[in-house]
Order: structure tokens, then sequence, then C-alpha cells
């Protein structure tokens, strides 16, 4: 028999706030992180110079945990302790018992890490390479990290999916929790900023260049939408067996019922929506739900032409209704790797709180998308059972994670 699988705790890091309080005030303000960034001048023939960064300082750990973390590391391991810590895990047994794994991913490490390897090849010296270099870049550098800041000797799970690493860790790991094989997890994602992100997409003329105007973008399913914009930060979510918890007396934040994930199989960079729409029938399939049941949709939402109207498509396909649905990417940009992870934990506590945010900067929404309940002005007040949350990849990957209020 399946195992029951709930939330007892989240973090993240994100470009408009740390925590739930001050990330709510930033979306009810509908002020986005998005900043022009002069550094970026330097950079012939980019046209793009919008980012929206983090706000994250060095936590203080002690310096011989971290010393194999880049940026994205210590982010990671930030948000998971402060998941853990919040989640009332800390100092239990079963964190390093076996029974607790995790399932962590981004795009890629560290990338100033790597270029110490690629000096190497154009210099021919290796002086610049230490025992940290290859550990703080390599692709797996978050979940590894995680793992041995707290002793994790459970499963590991990594996921390099660039825009559903934060999604498919949490429904791996939701999949271990169900199938009997762990009893906690810590999932999520997360990216460090980088330029080279900005670039691959500019080169594919998918990034925003409203320079002189940041906090106009970006502009998900909005008919004069020109982009994404390039964002940073991590997420974490315990997730935990239901009767592990309820044993130990955890408060609960919300129950994930559902997961669904598969590939277009068809194109690297070009969305298919029969694929996108089934990786939701997927979730549904295995909540054992009716689309009707789902209240609100957090939508991936990158305000590029073809990802929009693909996505909203597909989720009108299998909906056969407008349903609510809103991105939070015009808040933060596009995090990557983290998206999945910071947009999944941000809908549980939008659903907590019978709020949902607005589509931020959707003026005129975009006839060619599909005919759905685009959220706009002030939010939502909505009091619903059920919430999906879909997130979308390069190379055609695609997940779905449905969540249920707890009463």
């Amino acid at each position: 028999m399946k195992k029951r699988v709930v939330v007892t705790g989240g973090s993240c890091i994100t470009p408009i706030g740390n925590d739930w309080e001050s990330i709510e005030a930033r979306l009810r303000s509908l002020k986005n992180g998005v900043v022009y960034m002069t550094d970026w001048e330097k950079y012939a023939r980019m046209n793009t110079k919008l980012a929206a960064p983090a706000h994250f300082d060095d936590p203080g750990f002690p310096r011989k945990q971290i010393r194999g973390t880049g940026r994205v590391g210590l982010m990671a391991v930030t948000v998971a302790e402060r998941a853990f810590r919040m989640a009332g895990l800390i100092d239990n047994p079963v964190l390093k018992n076996g029974r607790c794994g995790v399932a962590f991913g981004s795009s890629t490490g560290s990338v100033d890490a790597l270029l110490d390897f690629y000096s190497m090849l154009t210099t021919h010296t290796v002086q610049g390479i230490t025992a940290t270099t290859y550990i703080k870049s390599m692709p797996q550098t978050c979940a590894v990290n995680i793992g041995v800041f707290f002793g994790l000797t459970g499963r590991l799970i990594t996921t390099n999916t660039a825009c559903t690493a934060g999604s498919l860790s949490i429904g791996y790991a939701y999949e271990a929790i169900q199938n009997g094989l762990q009893d906690v997890m810590v999932a999520g994602g997360g990216e460090e900023l980088n330029p080279t992100e900005a670039a691959v997409f500019d080169t594919l003329y998918a990034t925003s260049t409203k320079n002189s105007t940041p906090e106009l973008t970006p502009a998900a399913y909005d008919r004069d939408r020109d982009g994404l914009v390039i964002g940073e930060g991590s997420g974490a979510l315990v997730l935990e067996e239901y009767e592990h918890a309820k044993a130990r007396g955890a408060k609960i934040y919300a129950e994930l019922v559902g997961f669904g994930t598969n590939t277009d199989g068809s194109h690297i960079t070009q969305p298919n929506k029969e694929t996108m729409g089934g990786a939701l029938r997927l979730a549904l399939e295995s909540a054992a739900l009716s689309p009707d049941a789902i209240g609100y949709v957090n939508g991936h939402g990158t305000a590029t032409q073809h990802g929009d109207i693909a996505e909203t498509h597909a989720t009108h396909d299998v909906f056969k209704r407008q349903v609510p649905i809103s991105s939070l990417k015009g808040y933060m940009g596009h995090t990557l790797g983290a998206c999945g992870a910071i947009e999944a934990w941000l809908s549980i506590q939008m659903m907590n709180a019978s709020w949902f945010s607005p589509n931020l900067n959707l003026v005129n929404p975009d006839p060619a998308c599909g005919d759905l309940d685009y959220l706009q002005g002030p939010g939502r007040d909505l009091d619903v059972e059920y919430i999906m949350s879909n997130n979308f990849a390069f190379g055609g990957i695609n997940s779905s994670l449905i969540f249920k209020k707890i009463r």
C-alpha cells in the first residue's frame, strides 16, 4: 500500500525575500525584484541587461562544513537547514539512520569554479585549481553538500534538469517515501546568477530587453511580453511519511498527493503541448483526482511566446475550463533549477493563506494563449482544497505536482 506524503517544512531564498512574511508583502505590493545589471554592460552584443539577484548573505556556518560549497551550494544548504529547522528535525535521529535522504538539483554547479578548469586549458597550468574546485562546480554539488552537512545516510537523488530540477527533485522524493524507501526527504533546487545563463536565452532572442523599465518585465501570458528575465535563488521542502510525522507531532503544511513527469521526445527547445498536457494528466492520475478538483494552477509562465502559448493550451486541454492560473516569475524572474521548489513552497503558503498572487505585469492577456482564468489586479481570495504547480524545461522535460490543503 502506498504511503501518504506530507510537507512538514520549507524554505526559500528569492529576489523578493527569504521568508513568507516578507515575500507575501512583496507579492501584495505588486513589486518585482528585477534590476538593471550595470556590470553586464561589458558583454558585447548581449541584448538583455536585466536579472533578479537573490538577497543572500553568508549564513555563518562553520567554514569546515562549507568549504566545498560555491554560492549555489551554500544557498541549497541554507534552505535545507531552515526547512529542517521548521520541521523540527535538526537533532532528530532520522537524519542519520538511513531513513532520510536528499533530492536536490540545479542547472549546473558554480560557474566561477569552472573557470579555473577553462583557465588550465588556455594557460596550460593547474595553478588555479584547488581541492574544492570540482566540488563547487560539479552538477551534483547541491545534493552532495546537503548530504554531508547534515550527515544524511539515506538516498541521494540529483536532478540537473534546468527548469524542472526543483520540481523533479520533489517528485522523486515523494515517490521514495510513497514506496516506503525513506521516511523523510529534503527536496528542492537552486541556481546562482551568472551572465552565461542570460546569454543562453539571449542567443535564442528569448530574453526581455526592457532594460530601462525593469519593473515592467517579465510579463507572462501578456500580449506585449518580450521575453524572460533570469533570476536567482533556492528552495527546499521537507517531505515526510504521514504516520512518521503524526507520531512525532509535527506541524503539517500540506499533503503532496500527485506527481507526473514525462518528456516530449521531439525537440530540445520547442515545447510540445500534447506531452506537456500528458504530464498534468499523469499527476491527476497519480492523485486519483479529476481536473475539476483543482482550484488553482501555479503556471510555469516564462513570458516567452512559444512557452506561454504551449503551456496554456496544454493546461486548457486538460481542464476544459477557465481554471485560475498565475505565475510567480513576474516577481522574481526565472530562477531555473530553483523555480520548481520555490514555486511549490510559495503555492503551499498561498493555499494556506487562501490568497493567490496575480500575474505581475499582465495587462492584456494574449489571445493566442489558452482560455484560462488569468489572475490580475490585487490577486484572488480562494479557499481551495487542491492546487497544481507545473514546470517545463529544455529537453522537453515536463513536471506537475499536486498539493492538498490540510484542514
